[in-house]
């Protein structure tokens, strides 16, 4: 049954002497002759097991089936106990397999390697954090060290030093790229040159990593692929004590260094767009308000999402050019919220800047603004507050208008909450705007307060539906008397946001004027008031 059958089988009697060989185990064990002892002729693996299964005499099949090598091939070992006590052993080659199962288990190991490298890249749009990333991963799964090296800023280039097991190192350097065979082309995106060409003997100091163990025996030279413009190239470093680089892992390289690429270049668009995104929100976000000409100014910005920083309310001042001149106080609510309706609070604001040597003229400067607005492709309309002031001795001489906004408050010193009458259309609606100007005096401690709806209508409360309102306004003002802008400021926005609780809200924006007390400082029962100078 055995003499015939494909594999190598071998026959060993009680005695543990070759009974018989067939021609399949002749060929891969030429010494394995009739009569010989088993043990002595075949490998130390087949050896082992056969002295187990003899000892293991009428104890039942092992539990593990024996395997080993047997000159460049591998097997596994199948016994068969004869009735005489002699012992079969049919040997199995099953090389293939197990090169089908490492070879899957490799592709495994890559796979899982390029979806965590894919995972931890892309979490980080930090462009020094996700290079530090790219070249310790691929030092620790690649090669033994990696050299990361970005596009030249001027003459110079970033590099990142990576080692397995060790932290990685920033650096700028001025570097000839031409030392390196393949890295001035990888730089430019071009295909990547074989790790065969590469001389590793050739390679430059600069490029390999301090404490890097031993001259280089194996080199790849990878470029990392971006969005339209290469995010740089990746040089792998193995000593001459470690297996050179095999296609497959070259091509695994390539794998790893676009994702590292795609990763890099996202990076690096982010961090361009929010640079540029910053840029432009400089001039978008609320100023800091402080005294102009003896008056004080304080202003409290907060927008609809929690998450944003510039919305559709906003506000201004605009220092006159002395103290006799006028300062122009501006505080608006463009219709809408977000970006796009910040876009239009730029442009409001812009045009008002420019339109300041005609700010003796409320009216004007409205109807100026609009025809602006309704030649421009938006399709939004806003409503403003403007206060122009001018301080005399201890007072302040303000001129108010409004164009179809909320009406400006003053409070008094002895906490009465006056309501200007001063009205106006919009702007940005229609073809003309009107508006009524009136003029007010603030006393040393008097505040003049400028508001959105936001304030108002913010809707809480204990039923969570009801709206903060003009009372509630009033009557938070009256206890404001004679506190500095900043206070009365801050006051007005802690009571809304109490009121909101954690509703959903437009956006708030609160300014005032304050005339402050000149007078030096007396204790009036027991607490700290003013004497005004004559």
């Amino acid at each position: 049954m055995w003499l015939n059958a494909p594999c190598p089988v071998l026959v060993t009697d009680r005695h543990g002497c070759l009974a018989h060989v067939n021609d399949a185990a002749r060929l891969i064990l030429p010494d394995a002759a009739r009569g010989a002892r088993f043990t002595e002729h075949v490998p130390e693996w087949l050896a082992e097991a056969h002295l187990q299964v003899r000892d293991a005499a009428g104890a039942g099949p092992a539990a593990d089936t024996p395997h080993g090598t047997v000159g460049d091939r591998h097997f596994s070992a199948h016994a068969t106990r004869a009735a005489d006590g002699d012992v079969v052993w049919w040997l199995m080659d099953d090389t293939d397999r197990r090169l089908a199962e490492e070879a899957l288990g490799e592709a495994q190991r890559r796979s899982e390697v390029l979806s965590a490298a894919s995972s931890m890249l892309l979490s980080t749009l930090n462009v020094s954090r996700c290079t530090e990333l790219a070249a310790s991963m691929a030092a620790e799964h690649l090669a033994e060290a990696a050299v990361l090296i970005a596009p030249p800023q001027g003459r110079r280039h970033p590099l990142t030093y990576a080692s397995r097991g060790g932290a990685p190192v920033h650096t700028t350097k001025q570097v000839d790229i031409a030392g390196v065979p393949g890295l001035r082309e990888a730089l430019q995106g071009f295909p990547p040159v074989p790790a065969r060409w590469i001389d590793p003997a050739g390679i430059p100091a600069w490029a390999i990593p301090d404490g890097f163990a031993g001259p280089a025996g194996s080199v790849i030279v990878a470029p990392l692929p971006g969005h339209g413009v290469p995010a740089g190239a990746l040089i792998l470093l193995r000593s001459s004590t470690e297996q050179a680089f095999t296609e497959g892992e070259e091509v695994f390289a390539r794998l790893f260094a676009a994702r590292a690429g795609a990763a890099l270049s996202a990076a690096r668009l982010y961090t361009e767009q929010a640079t540029i995104t910053t840029a432009l929100m400089q001039d978008l976000l609320p100023p800091a308000l402080h005294t102009v000409h003896g008056v004080d100014y304080a202003g409290s910005y907060r927008t609809s999402a929690d998450h944003e920083r510039i919305g559709g309310d906003f506000y201004d001042v605009h220092p006159g050019t002395g103290p006799s001149e006028e300062t122009l106080a501006v505080l608006g609510d463009v219709a809408g919220k977000g970006l796009e309706a910040a876009v239009l609070t730029g442009k409001i604001r812009n045009t008002l800047h420019a339109l300041l040597p005609l700010a003796e003229d409320h009216e004007r400067i409205l109807n100026l603004l609009n025809r602006a607005l309704l030649n421009s492709h938006h399709t939004r309309f806003a409503t403003l507050a403007l206060v122009s002031v001018r301080r005399r001795g201890g007072r302040a001489q303000l001129r108010l208008t409004s164009a179809g906004h909320l009406p400006p408050l003053i409070v008094r010193g002895d906490g009465t909450v006056e309501e200007v009458d001063t009205r106006g259309t919009l702007v940005g609606a229609l073809p003309a705007v009107t508006a009524r100007t009136v003029t007010r005096v603030l006393a040393p401690g008097d505040t003049c307060l400028l508001y959105t709806d936001g304030i108002t209508e913010a809707r809480g409360g204990p039923t969570g539906e009801e709206l903060f309102g003009e009372i509630r306004l009033h009557r938070a003002l009256a206890e404001c008397a004679g506190m500095p802008a900043e206070a009365v400021v801050e006051r007005v926005q802690m009571l809304a946001a109490q009121w909101l609780n954690r509703g959903r809200h437009d956006d708030m924006a609160v300014m005032a004027i304050t005339a402050p007390r000149t007078g030096a400082l007396s204790i009036v029962d027991g607490g700290p008031t003013r004497r005004n100078r004559p």
